[in-house]
């Protein structure tokens, strides 16, 4: 389980995490939402280990983030941090060498699921296929908690649904916790089970996606297009 309790943190004057709480619960698929600069990333990052709070608290099954959590963690940042020099070969055995959990199976399937070739130089491909090659570092793992931030930005539609389809084969072969950050609400509506509304740092909506569009009778689109118009009133 992960809980998050009244998460604070500022960059200069501006808090990206404003008394933030919520609490994820095991083998959910999570979506993290809300518009560009809503503190979704930091939120992850929080988690991650990798930005260290001003005020609250972060629990990652009982424990705060740290060496031993992070080794529970698949993070898949929002942006690059393999070096353009180096082949999706040699990222993979980098990760097989750092990580204990990986899964060269897992690595095969998703190489040929989309479509990759491992001899490609990472600085050769397009923006749509290294955001492939990201995600099956992040899936060729067996964590129990896989981060995803922004797994579709700035992704044509095709590859937005093959990657949304490898996403969901992955948590249901595994049944692992997966949390994805994005504003491409429609790309996750169909396949979170729940879903974390954040804008400025704060929680204003969360709930199960089906039960919320059932009582609203809208698309969760469009309930948190209301939501987010009316906060910003």
């Amino acid at each position: 389980m992960i809980r998050v309790e009244q998460a604070i943190k500022s960059f200069g004057s501006r808090k990206a995490l404003n008394e933030l709480s919520f609490t994820i619960e095991e083998g959910k698929m999570v979506g993290l939402l809300g518009a560009n600069g809503s503190g979704k990333s930091t939120a992850l990052k929080a988690l991650a280990g990798l930005v260290q709070l001003d005020r609250g608290e972060i629990r990652i099954d009982g424990m705060p983030p740290n060496l031993s959590t992070r080794a529970k963690l698949s993070y898949l940042p929002d942006v690059d941090i393999w070096n353009s020099w180096m082949r999706l070969s040699d990222a993979m055995l980098y990760m097989r060498d750092v990580y204990w959990d990986w899964n060269d199976e897992k690595a095969k399937h998703l190489l040929h699921y989309f479509e990759l070739n491992p001899d490609l130089l990472i600085r050769d491909v397009s923006k749509g296929t290294r955001a492939k090659m990201k995600l099956l570092l992040a899936l060729s793992r067996h964590a129990k908690y896989v981060l995803l931030d922004d797994p579709f930005a700035g992704i044509d539609p095709f590859a937005r649904r093959q990657i949304a389809q490898a996403i969901v084969e992955d948590f249901i072969n595994d049944g692992q916790t997966i949390i994805i950050t994005t504003h491409e609400v429609a790309e996750v509506e169909l396949i979170i089970d729940d879903f974390l509304f954040v804008h400025d740092g704060k929680l204003l909506l969360e709930g199960h996606v089906e039960t919320v569009k059932q009582e609203r009778n809208q698309s969760l689109a469009d309930v948190l297009r209301e939501v987010y118009e009316h906060a910003r009133l």
